[in-house]
């Protein structure tokens, strides 16, 4: 089977793009990339909603995106976006911290170059925030990588997105006979993704181009239905919330529409007309009030200016002889038309179904940077959940990277297993509540280490304080350890002089003795003798070409001796 695109590895070109299992399994991987799994050589088909919600992928992701358009989710979405994408005054919004790689320095430098790399063909300073909230919106992103396939050497040359609606991943499994057990074994499972370019609408699995795996990049929200047969969006919660809010607010336009205007009730007397008759003369009478004939000076025509009143305003009733005559009274209006409470119940409840604080739905909120006891529970809470969508879409770097690296040869497919561990991914942050949280904290561990100090070595020793009031794990010690030792090296003064005479480190002047003569003394200053062979004058005009450091002032007589 040949697949469109390029294959990392070393795969032969006679050979498919099957891999063989090692260990021997009976279940059937279960990855959340959202991949078709089917038998080899058989059939798929789209995923069918008993509930009549959603007929197959397509039409899940036009209602997501049709959700998007609403003022009120939309607003929510702003936020979302806004707080997980953020752009310093240079445009750049994440970099890569390469700290905990365990690698030289120019190994360091050349990924992180090559992540700038990867940004610049996202263009990821100016289309941030738009990739960002399509992913969050269709729940899953897919990206073409094309090479140059004569010289896969220069790398990526450009990222293209595809529609999630055109394109499918497909895991075929091949299964074998246990000969011990007789139970169906995996053998064997292969991967590549379906491009339609009419959408994935057929059954059929021919029904497209297979392309491999290594040239598609794709990146989902990682949630799965309860049959984990299909990618979900963040959205998929707020269906409900958003369909109530809908017939919440129509029902209340349609309510204030029929009872706002005060509607009238005309009964007319009819005598002993007969039914028919009756009805004709109401009709009649209707007409009647109803009918305005208006001459229009501009046109000079006469015109029919009918005021159409709706029978949701005016009632007309006949009445028989014997009773009241013709009589017009009045409905009143409706008393509660200002209240909202309904709506504004079904909004907080969409803002929860998206993990957004209902204080940011309310517009006189202001913004406060107050200590962590003014800051709301909602509010850490989103932005844990921000954190969770930033780490979760950092799976596009890492996919772009991993090929761009390859590709360069840089490093191999196993030692970027290794490096993605200790590699991560450091965004903007707008929101410092977890900043002042923990300033907070490091300010009540150290005020508490006041006190504690004066009983250390008594009744606490240094390393029960380190690790139970300043909550120092053994790593960390160990590397504050190291650095202070570092520290001291480069900050202790020099302990001799260039004749190899100790140095008083109060004085730090040369000291000069015995020990036997109770240990080295300070050096006397020796007299300076007296100058026969140039004239003071002299000496003084060299001293003004010889221009001295002002950190170090030597004297004259100092000067005079060293000649």
């Amino acid at each position: 089977m040949q697949l469109f695109g390029f294959q990392i590895g070393r795969v032969k070109p006679q050979q498919t793009a099957q891999q063989d299992l090692v260990n021997k399994t009976f279940a059937i991987p279960q990855n959340d990339d959202g991949a078709v799994t089917i038998q080899s050589g058989a059939y798929y088909g789209t995923y069918v909603d008993l509930d009549g919600v959603v007929r197959n992928e397509i039409e899940l992701i036009t209602r997501y995106r049709e959700m998007s358009m609403q003022p009120e989710l939309e607003t929510a979405i702003d936020d979302i976006v806004n707080e997980a994408i953020v752009n310093d005054d240079n445009g750049q919004s994440v970099e890569m911290n390469t700290d905990d790689l365990k690698q030289p320095d120019a190994i360091k430098k050349k990924i992180r170059d090559e992540f700038d790399n990867i940004l610049r063909l996202l263009d990821f300073g100016n289309m941030g925030h738009d990739l960002f909230r399509r992913w969050y919106i269709d729940g899953r992103l897919f990206y073409h990588v094309v090479i140059d396939e004569k010289r896969p050497s220069l790398g990526i040359q450009e990222i293209r997105y595809i529609d999630p609606r055109r394109i499918r991943k497909i895991r075929e499994i091949q299964k074998t006979k246990d000969p011990a057990t007789g139970m169906d074994i995996i053998k064997r499972q292969n991967e590549y993704y379906l491009y339609n370019e009419r959408g994935m609408i057929g059954a059929h699995s021919n029904l497209g181009t297979k392309i491999s795996t290594d040239s598609i990049v794709n990146v989902n929200s990682g949630l799965m239905d309860a049959k984990r047969s299909m990618v979900l969006s963040y959205l998929h919660k707020a269906i409900k919330p958003l369909n109530q809010l809908r017939m919440v607010e129509d029902a209340t336009v349609i309510y204030r529409l029929s009872r706002a205007p005060e509607r009238r009730i005309f009964y007319v007397d009819v005598g002993n007309m007969p039914t028919i008759k009756a009805e004709q003369y109401l009709k009649d009478i209707m007409t009647k009030y109803r009918n305005k004939l208006v001459y229009d000076s501009t046109t000079g025509e006469i015109k029919d200016d009918r005021k159409h009143l709706s029978m949701l305003e005016d009632f007309w009733l006949p009445r028989r002889e014997g009773s009241k005559g013709t009589e017009i009274s009045t409905l009143p209006g409706g008393q509660n038309l200002g209240e909202m409470e309904d709506v504004h119940y079904f909004e907080k409840k969409l803002y929860k179904a998206l993990g957004v604080p209902i204080s940011r739905l309310e517009p006189q909120q202001g913004f406060s940077l107050g200590r962590s006891t003014e800051v709301t529970r909602d509010e850490l809470k989103f932005t844990k959940f921000v954190q969770r969508l930033r780490n979760k879409f950092s799976t596009l770097f890492d996919d772009l990277l991993r090929v761009q690296l390859i590709l360069k040869k840089i490093c191999t497919e196993e030692e970027w297993k290794e490096f993605r561990e200790d590699i991560w991914y450091d965004f903007r942050k707008d929101n410092n509540f977890n900043e002042l949280k923990e300033a907070e904290l490091m300010t009540n561990r150290i005020t508490l280490l006041q006190f504690v100090d004066p009983y250390v070595g008594r009744y606490y020793s240094m390393e029960w304080v380190r690790k139970n009031i300043l909550k120092q794990t053994d790593e960390e010690i160990e590397e504050i350890d190291e650095q202070i030792s570092q520290e001291a090296k480069s900050a202790a003064p020099a302990t001799t002089d260039a004749m190899g005479n100790p140095i008083d480190p109060i004085t730090g002047q040369p000291m000069s003795g015995t020990p036997a003569l109770g240990g080295p003394q300070p050096m006397m200053q020796q007299p300076a003798p007296v100058a026969s062979a140039q004239p003071q004058q002299q000496q003084q005009q060299m001293q003004e070409q010889v221009p001295l450091p002002s950190k170090f002032q030597i004297q004259s007589n100092e000067l005079e001796f060293a000649q």
